[in-house]
């Protein structure tokens, strides 16, 4: 009966570190600290001992050496010696490593959790032989490589995580994050309105009935005003601001709602360098120029947010004329 016992304890402490090898290196450390910050306690117990990589890994190992060496003398000494090498085999290949292995990989987090306080107990006893051996892999190696994802590769993840059950990532959060890590490869010209396709007013419009009703059909915010030729933007019409304003005035005479300080983008600039200008100046609209100042076009807060959302943004306007 102690035979037995022996032999299953040795089996035991076989499978436990070979499962723990595997199951602790499918752990990366970057994503164990970020679920230790967002207070995932499993990861908190496991990350200590995770960071020292090497360290680690030559203790796993020399525990799972010794135990399957110890286990074969054992198994000798008790059975003949075909015997006891086709039992070590069998043993230690099925119980030892294929089993543990296969369960561990896929319960890595609660097992590794649950080990750690014995595993932290192991790599204390043995570090006089693992230390010195883990400080050389450590030196000639170096750290271990952070993984780092690409745009694309992201993008993927969270298309796998909106199509998996498990996941809590719906469609719409899918759709805003993929436009969120494109956009800014997206450049002015590909989002904003061309100049011909722009309702705007000259300067010397005089503010009448008519002006105010073509204003509030069209409903817009915001109107370019130019001088002469509609290549030539003076400034931007605040269409609110037209109530406090005097009748039968030009545009160009008006004390508040036209506002010659705005801002200018280029045509070829990317949507988050504009973004971040628009928010800096708190403007909403941006005139769209060439290199020789001509106008080409506009690009609102609007426009950038709606490449961002990947959907079109629907006012009651936009609604009742559908």
């Amino acid at each position: 009966m102690d035979d037995y016992a022996i032999s299953l304890l040795l089996i035991s402490l076989s499978a436990l570190f070979s499962g723990l090898t595997l199951g602790y290196f499918t752990l990366n450390t970057q994503n164990l600290k970020r679920q230790a910050k967002l207070g995932n306690h499993e990861a908190l117990r496991i990350l200590p001992i995770r960071e020292k990589g090497n360290h680690l890994l030559t203790t796993l190992l020399l525990g799972n050496v010794a135990v399957n060496a110890v286990l074969s003398v054992y198994l000798s000494s008790i059975a003949s010696g075909v015997v006891a090498a086709a039992s070590a085999t069998v043993l230690i290949f099925l119980f030892g490593e294929i089993i543990p292995q296969a369960v561990l990989s896929r319960h890595a987090m609660r097992f590794g959790s649950i080990a750690a306080p014995f595993v932290r107990l192991i790599m204390f006893l043995t570090a006089p032989v693992t230390f010195p051996i883990a400080w050389i892999l450590d030196k000639a190696l170096g750290a271990e490589m952070p993984s780092v994802y690409s745009k694309h590769e992201i993008m993927e993840i969270v298309s796998e995580h909106e199509d998996s059950e498990h996941s809590p990532i719906d469609e719409d959060e899918e759709r805003i994050i993929h436009g969120a890590l494109q956009f800014s490869h997206t450049t002015v010209r590909e989002v904003m309105t061309p100049a011909q396709k722009v309702q705007m007013f000259e300067k010397n419009q005089i503010l009448n009935d008519m002006l105010f009703e073509e204003i509030t059909d069209l409903g817009f915010s915001r109107y370019p005003i130019y001088s002469g030729k509609r290549e030539n933007i003076i400034g931007i019409l605040f269409a609110k601001d037209l109530l406090i304003e005097e009748d039968n005035i030009a545009i160009k005479e008006t004390a508040e709602a036209l506002e010659t300080d705005f801002l200018v983008a280029r045509p070829g600039e990317m949507l988050d360098t504009v973004l971040a200008r628009m928010l800096k100046k708190r403007k909403h609209m941006c005139i769209v120029m060439n290199r020789r100042e001509i106008f080409i076009g506009v690009i609102t807060l609007e426009d950038i947010i709606e490449e961002i959302i990947q959907q079109e943004i629907t006012d009651e306007d936009d609604e009742d004329s559908a």
